[in-house]
């Protein structure tokens, strides 16, 4: 390919020279003017010698070069003369056009001079005729031009004369503007005659203006007058020139005085948005009232200030100082009115009314740039919204928390922890689901002010529900007590009514941690994912770690003050008697009823809080149960039976023998969110802490028979009650083998009569039963 493109372009870098050749003014300006040729390429110079380039052809190329280079130049002779054939043809045609037009500008040039001479001679005639119009009008335009001024000047002396007449008719009319256009229109002529011809008029003329400018001053400075009233009058005083500057303090400082009437009120605002929100209501507010008084109050405002700037020119400063104070104070007002629980529709009310007013300003002032200065404002306002926002939200759900112990403290025996319960999830949730919505509603605004503040209203609202999740977590923790830790053992040791509440409300706290944690929390994300995505100051799994670590810190809370509270009843009982010197056991001993009662309060609880666990054991009937109507297991008795003091005291060896071959218990397990299992915990916690109690004491033989019959009565309720009946029955036992250790003589019942009393127990409690409300 690179051979076959040489010829190429060799040929046309020849035809460029010819042509440059055929067309340059001086042939010494051609290329290769050398009479000595180096190569074959110079065949296009205009020094070339034929003969020289034949020799030099013939040294460097065989015979078959030569005839190829003859074929060439053949081929190449042929198209130079069809190139220069096109070239001529081209150029003559281009010869005739020219020639051809040089004709026809011969023809049309043809009678040209004569028109012109013709027009000229016209031209002279009307010259000649104009001049002698002028000579014969001379004298007579001069008069009447002489009587024209002597005619104005007339009217100018009668307007002198007459001068005071018409100020004083402007002074009765209040027309103080036209009476500054005729004195100052007089001026001229006072200044030129005023002490000669005009005397009597100039000094008239100066008591009519004195008597103005006093008037000029009185509204200048009354309360009475409006903003754009009092700006004409200083006007109209710096054109008669009055040196208005000494007034210049006092007149900021009464149009600053009038910032208080244009700042927004609260009442201004709710009849505004009244009107905005209820079309109902607005049908029958008049124009007047609302948002146009205060946009009417505005423009006059405005109107001040242009006045003021043209009157005072180096008062930008003060101006744009009072624009600005006026739209920090109406930013106030509203950041005052954000602090209630109001929606952000009338918020964006608020918002609206204000950035029309700094819009007005920033048209008659814009070197003030209110509109950045409103920008920093409305930042903060907004923010403080936000976090206002948040603490209502907060203090709501507290309050729904609290009726609990309120409900107590009115006389409410029966108040529904479900209904609290109840009540606290919708206040986070759906709470939190209108502040989402709330704050939706500013972001979807296309309000200019609002939308350059788009990304940090996201950034508020992320940083706002992730304190706010923060913020709840302490609030549970201060009304659960866990903050007051030290003082907790003294509020259980009084056993008041309010200590059941407070127990109460720890339970609901614990289940509304593990709400917030599995359905508010995924809940409130997904909207901001949706709505409010872009910021990273929302972290759902750290506030769901929190949420799942105070669930379990407030449920086993709730079981220590349960068991707390039952520890208190376990210590009376056991430290109040002599166990030594007790007497014969006649009946159940009356703990045992408050323990139950105790237990039947918790169960009450956890019913209205906790769901049903999933595997509930049902209740068992083997050897470790109770299978008759004494309560009592046919072994164990068998053995109690034994009337003979050594084999009683035996029983102790036979006791710790029999635990070496039984099964292991595990009493204490993991605490899940269902009723049995709490209840099962608070009743192991108890029945390891009676046995603690039973441990401290040294018991007689009734004593030791006492603790017996209690025990027995307690055992088939107890395993009613939990789920764990193998752990209930390890600790009664317990609790009867440390009896028997610390006593010293434990000779137990006989199975006939603990049978007795418990049957006598049972049928005093039925008896009580049907009376009971």
């Amino acid at each position: 390919m690179a051979a076959d493109d040489a010829p190429l372009d060799d040929k046309a870098k020849r035809m460029r020279d010819l042509l440059s050749s055929f067309y340059a003014p001086d042939p010494s300006t051609s290329t290769n003017s050398s009479p000595k040729f180096t190569s074959l390429d110079a065949i296009n110079a205009s020094s070339f010698d034929a003969d020289q380039y034949m020799n030099l052809l013939v040294q460097r190329s065989n015979l078959e070069g030569l005839l190829q280079r003859h074929v060439e130049m053949a081929a190449e002779i042929k198209n130079l003369d069809t190139d220069l054939q096109m070239l001529v043809y081209e150029n003559y045609n281009k010869f005739i056009s020219a020639t051809d037009t040089i004709k026809r500008m011969n023809s049309n040039i043809v009678g040209m001079e004569t028109n012109m001479e013709q027009l000229l001679e016209k031209i002279k005639t009307v010259q000649s005729r104009s001049d002698g119009v002028n000579t014969s009008l001379f004298e007579k335009r001069e008069h009447i031009e002489k009587l024209h001024r002597t005619r104005t000047l007339l009217r100018k002396v009668q307007f002198i004369y007459d001068l005071p007449a018409r100020l004083g008719k402007c002074i009765k009319s209040e027309a103080y503007a036209d009476a500054v256009r005729f004195y100052n229109g007089a001026m001229p002529i006072f200044k030129a005659y005023g002490d000669s011809s005009f005397q009597d008029c100039k000094r008239a003329s100066e008591e009519a203006i004195a008597i103005i400018i006093k008037n000029l001053q009185g509204m200048l400075f009354s309360d009475s007058e409006s903003i754009q009233a009092r700006a004409e009058a200083a006007v109209l005083l710096k054109q008669l020139d009055f040196p208005v500057d000494s007034l210049k303090v006092k007149l900021l400082e009464k149009l600053e005085q009038s910032l208080g009437d244009l700042q927004l009120k609260n009442d201004d605002i709710s009849g505004a948005l009244m009107g905005s929100n209820d079309p109902s209501k607005q049908e029958n507010v008049p124009e007047s009232v609302s948002i146009t008084a205060h946009e009417a109050s505005v423009r006059e405002f405005v109107d001040a200030i242009r006045a003021y700037r043209v009157i005072f020119p180096d008062s930008e400063t003060q101006l744009i100082k009072l624009a600005r104070d006026l739209v920090t104070k109406n930013f106030e007002t509203a950041e005052q009115y954000g602090k209630k629980w109001i929606h952000s529709a009338d918020l964006l009310g608020v918002f609206r009314i204000i950035w029309a007013d700094v819009l007005m300003m920033d048209e008659a002032l814009p070197e003030a740039l209110l509109s950045d200065f409103s920008l920093e404002a409305a930042q903060i306002t907004l923010k403080n919204y936000a976090a206002s926002t948040f603490s209502l939200l907060l203090h709501n759900i507290s309050d729904a928390l609290t009726k609990v112990n309120a409900g107590q403290k009115e006389g409410m025996e029966e108040y529904s922890l479900q209904d609290a319960l109840e009540c606290s999830k919708k206040a986070v949730l759906q709470g939190s689901i209108d502040v989402l919505l709330d704050f939706r509603q500013l972001l979807g605004d296309e309000l200019g002010l609002l939308v350059k503040l788009r990304d940090l209203t996201i950034d508020w609202v992320q940083e706002g529900f992730q304190d706010f999740f923060r913020a709840l977590h302490d609030q549970f923790l201060m009304l659960s007590g866990r903050h007051n830790s030290c003082g907790q053992d003294q509020s259980l040791m009084e056993g008041t009514q309010s200590d059941k509440v407070l127990a109460g409300l720890v339970l609901v706290l614990a289940h509304l941690s593990v709400f917030v944690e599995q359905t508010a929390i995924p809940r409130i994300t997904e909207e901001i994912v949706a709505s409010f995505s872009g910021g990273s100051a929302y972290v759902p799994g750290d506030i769901c770690q929190i949420f799942r670590s105070a669930a379990d810190k407030l449920l086993h809370h709730y079981i220590n003050m349960r068991t707390k509270r039952i520890s208190v009843l376990l210590r009376k009982r056991f430290t109040a008697p002599n166990w030594v010197k007790h007497k014969e056991p006649r009946e159940v001993h009356m703990f045992v009823d408050l323990f139950l009662q105790e237990l039947e309060a918790v169960e009450n609880e956890v019913k209205q809080i906790l769901p049903q666990g999933i595997n509930r054991k049902h209740h068992r009937t083997g050897s470790n149960g109770s299978t008759n109507s004494s309560r009592s297991n046919p072994l164990r008795d068998d053995k109690l039976s034994r009337s003979n003091t050594q084999r009683a005291r035996s029983q102790l060896l036979e006791t710790h023998l029999a635990k070496l071959f039984k099964q292991k218990v595990e009493i204490f397990t993991k605490v899940e969110y269902t009723q049995e299992s709490v209840l099962t915990t608070i009743v192991k916690l108890s029945l390891k802490s009676l046995q603690e109690f039973v441990r401290l004491q040294t018991f007689n033989r009734s004593g030791f028979q006492q603790i017996q019959l209690d025990i027995q009565f307690l055992r088939t309720p107890l395993k009613e009650a939990v789920e764990d009946e193998a752990a209930i029955d390890f600790l009664l036992d317990e609790v009867i083998v440390a009896a028997s250790e610390r006593c010293l003589d434990p000779n137990p019942l006989e199975p006939p009569i603990l049978d007795k009393l418990i049957q006598a127990k049972l049928a005093k409690t039925n008896e009580r039963s049907p009376k009971s409300p």
